[in-house]
């Protein structure tokens, strides 16, 4: 592993586990899912910036750990796309549907190796969402339709990849659906 991906990996190792932050319905520690969506970054570019910035992409969002901090550790780059990554939206912007529009409209001028990065938060994401939690999936799939709009600057086949597990996450709920009230 590349010095600068490994210093992120530790390092977003060490601020989740810090707010002994973990999974919601797997109680796994969440690094868990920083290092899936490097995985899934990492099946479509080696390029060690963007791997430091998929470990490192919800560390400001969800610790103490200001971006300033990811700058000084990891340069204006990583930390850069590190801060597209972040969501701007406060609970004070209002409700649901209005903070993730704001939040849209940040990823919307997002560098597209952010953008990359964010598909794979999509795709991990949605590993088991349906099954884990079949009502909220559903306000959260309708989040990423919206989303998927100002991604397509990111990875292809990570799109792509995203697209089709949007639909058929979006069909098996559906189908759900039809088996409960058939």
């Amino acid at each position: 592993m590349h010095p600068l991906v490994q210093q992120a990996a530790d390092f977003a190792e060490v601020a989740h586990r810090s707010i002994d932050q973990r999974r919601k319905y797997s109680d796994e520690p969440y690094i868990v899912h920083p290092k899936h969506v490097a995985e899934i970054v990492a099946s479509v570019t080696d390029d060690p910036v963007v791997l430091a910035a998929a470990w490192l992409h919800d560390v400001v969002e969800d610790t103490p750990i200001q971006l300033e901090t990811i700058t000084l550790k990891f340069g204006t780059d990583v930390a850069g796309l590190v801060d597209d990554l972040t969501d701007v939206s406060r609970r004070c912007d209002g409700n649901r549907a209005a903070r993730r529009a704001i939040d849209r409209k940040h990823t919307a001028r997002a560098d597209p190796r952010a953008k990359t990065v964010k598909l794979a938060d999509i795709i991990s994401n949605l590993s088991d969402l349906v099954d884990q939690n079949p009502g909220f999936a559903r306000v959260y799939l309708g989040e990423k339709v919206l989303l998927m709009e100002v991604l397509k600057e990111g990875d292809a086949t990570l799109y792509a990849r995203a697209q089709d597990l949007i639909e058929r996450s979006l069909q098996q709920l559906d189908e759900r659906r039809e088996a409960k009230s058939g």
